[in-house]
């Protein structure tokens, strides 16, 4: 198995966050320098780079660490919706004869936006 470091994908992060850092490192040393000569806000912005760089660390760890969903998991998910689309559409067709005209074109519209397939989000 291929260790989640060293992933294409984990490669590109470290990139990211080694430049990230570099950016709120540089920008904070200036901040300091603009500050010392009398800029009062630099102070402001001395600090808030440093916490810029504590975030992108936050970050780069939380999307290091995002789980993909297994294929069992997805298949647990699959299962279940079409549980639930079922007992819905039984309890619609219970209740048939007091639906609103409106109201049932409206549930037939959802009906069929949730059965198209959905776009996938980056490393899922």
């Amino acid at each position: 198995m291929k260790s989640k470091y060293l992933s294409r994908r984990a490669l590109v992060l470290h990139i990211a966050l080694v430049a990230w850092l570099g950016m709120s490192a540089t920008a904070a040393w200036w901040q300091v320098g603009r500050a010392v000569q009398g800029n009062s806000l630099s102070f402001l912005y001395s600090i808030e780079w440093p916490v810029f760089g504590v975030l992108g660390v936050l970050g780069w760890y939380a999307m290091l660490n995002v789980e993909k969903v297994t294929e069992e998991q997805e298949a647990a998910r699959r299962e279940y919706e079409a549980t639930m689309r079922a007992e819905a559409q039984a309890a619609r067709q219970a209740s048939a004869e007091v639906e609103d005209p409106t109201l049932a074109e409206y549930n037939d519209h959802l009906e069929k936006l949730s059965t198209v397939t959905k776009k996938r989000l980056w490393g899922h």
